[in-house]
């Protein structure tokens, strides 16, 4: 099991502090009930790693960056290469570690340039990230003044990636990942007596929620009064009433439950109780923002379009389309 011992720290004397009574036990229990099978060798690639303190980072920087080359000698950067290679599939990046270009998947970068100017300045905020997957946009959260930056991802397998930049970023940054779904965390504003994050993002989670009010109202439970969601999803053309539930898989993913216009989320989320909804951004995926690389071999993008019209899924269904809708809790 990961050590969240720096994570209990930096709830303490703040707001989120009640939520310690409980947030250990439900570490615990995450773990007792569902221990990936790789844990104990990610926990042991990750000591194994070379020990070196980087000269700087920039988490400002599209490729998020952990040092510099000249902090390794060529032994130990072929060495840690080998080690981050081990943990592939990298979705969400890109990161250059130590000089080491890890070339995900996903340009993650583009999405954040695309939403950066329109959210509220988190310096100071204390932020969730639902689904941050292996934490990329986490990064660039703390590397725009946040005081505390939170992720919930599942998967065990991305916060072994998390840890695997953390321990050279900063153990002692405020910014951890919990392998828990969204659901597991605590309505702040119900149990904790109104306390909440002053800004909550949800980006690709949306359309795998079977029940999408359901994932609205947990947003806006994790929000103070006043606090900002920024939501970012699969959208389709048409008017307010337009919706499409695949009949089986959609861009050969199975559990995309529900996609609608963007007219139809914003009719959603004021129903929910949000206000001042509003849509900031809307694109077309491009085959340069995800992609299949030496870092992740596997399907993407391209294979899961009809090869002789980009236009359609290779079900038919209209090709991938995103959209970033911020509001506010009242």
């Amino acid at each position: 099991m990961f050590n969240f011992d720096t994570l209990y720290r930096d709830l303490t004397d703040t707001r989120f502090e009640p939520w310690l009574e409980r947030l250990p036990a439900q570490l615990e229990a995450v773990f007792q009930e569902k221990t990936h099978g790789f844990l104990e060798e990610w926990i042991r690639l990750l000591d194994a790693m070379p020990k070196v303190v980087p000269t700087d980072n920039d988490l400002n920087a599209d490729r998020v960056r952990i040092g510099r080359p000249e902090d390794l000698d060529d032994e130990s950067r072929d060495l840690l290469e080998q080690q981050l290679r081990t943990i592939i599939p990298w979705r969400k990046g890109p990161y250059e570690i130590f000089g080491i270009h890890v070339n995900t998947e996903w340009r993650s970068d583009f999405k954040w340039q695309r939403i950066r100017s329109h959210i509220a300045p988190l310096a100071g905020r204390s932020v969730l990230d639902v689904g941050c997957g292996n934490g990329y946009h986490m990064w660039r959260m703390l590397g725009e003044g946040a005081e505390l930056v939170l992720g919930a991802d599942p998967s065990q397998f991305f916060v072994a990636q998390f840890r695997a930049i953390k321990q050279y970023a900063g153990e002692d940054l405020p910014v951890h990942l919990l392998p828990m779904k969204c659901e597991q965390l605590p309505a702040f504003t119900r149990e904790y007596r109104g306390i909440g994050f002053d800004t909550v993002f949800s980006m690709g989670v949306l359309y795998h929620r079977a029940s999408p009010v359901t994932h609205l109202q947990e947003l806006r439970s994790f929000l103070r009064p006043g606090g900002e969601l920024i939501l970012e999803t699969l959208v389709i053309e048409g008017d307010e009433q337009s919706v499409l539930v695949p009949e089986d898989r959609y861009a050969k993913m199975r559990n995309v439950w529900f996609i609608s216009s963007t007219g139809f989320l914003i009719r959603l989320l004021e129903r929910v109780g949000f206000i001042n909804c509003r849509v900031v951004d809307e694109c077309v995926t491009s085959l340069d923002e995800q992609r299949a690389t030496d870092w992740m071999t596997f399907e993407s993008l391209e294979s899961f379009l009809d090869q002789d019209d980009h236009s359609k899924t290779i079900e038919g269904y209209p090709a991938p389309r995103r959209a970033t809708l911020i509001c506010q809790a009242p």
